[in-house]
């Protein structure tokens, strides 16, 4: 292999410093976005916010490498992108008031089984994405939801309701008059 391509594969383009300064100018300001843009942006991917997240990549990626192009500029990049993000995550574990800061805080939607409209529209969570993510944790409606939470990294927790015993004598009372008026149904002449 030539030594003169093999040398602009790997020579850097820019100053290391700069290789290194860059990355985490981005990545702390892409944790900034993201948090300014709320949790609804981490909890469900909508095709635009899938594209969004695709394009920003890419917007991205010059100020990152700058006009480098080598393969050890990109080396760099990503290896600055991986030690920053390694140094936040154990910072923020060891630092639980400064992970409430950088993370933010649950917010609770649901409580004893009642809609909070004001923080769904504050988290621009609609019911129909509530109540998805309740079907995919396995309730047939919200109806059956006690308390429901959107975590900081934009998951969504969810409650039941407890049984009481009137609730379950009541849906007992429920299927047997369903059960007597399918009998009398049947011995109806047709």
């Amino acid at each position: 292999m030539d030594i003169a391509l093999l040398h602009g594969m790997f020579a850097l383009g820019a100053p290391l410093a700069e290789k290194i300064f860059r990355p985490v100018v981005v990545y702390f300001f892409l944790i900034a976005g993201l948090r300014m843009a709320g949790k609804r942006e981490l909890a469900q991917l909508n095709p635009f916010d899938l594209v969004v997240l695709l394009t920003l990549s890419n917007t991205v990626q010059n100020a990152i490498i700058g006009d480098d192009v080598s393969i050890t500029g990109g080396l760099i990049g990503a290896a600055t992108l991986l030690v920053v993000n390694h140094v936040m995550v154990r910072t923020l574990f060891f630092n639980p008031r400064l992970e409430r800061l950088v993370e933010g805080e649950p917010v609770v939607l649901i409580e004893n089984g009642r809609l909070n409209k004001d923080r769904l529209r504050k988290e621009l969570v609609n019911v129909v994405e509530l109540e998805t993510a309740a079907h995919k944790q396995g309730f047939a409606s919200l109806e059956d939801v006690e308390r429901a939470v959107l975590d900081p990294g934009g998951g969504f927790a969810f409650e039941a309701k407890e049984k009481t015993r009137e609730s379950e004598r009541h849906a007992e009372l429920l299927a047997r008059l369903d059960q007597i008026s399918a009998e009398l149904k049947a011995r109806r002449p047709s």
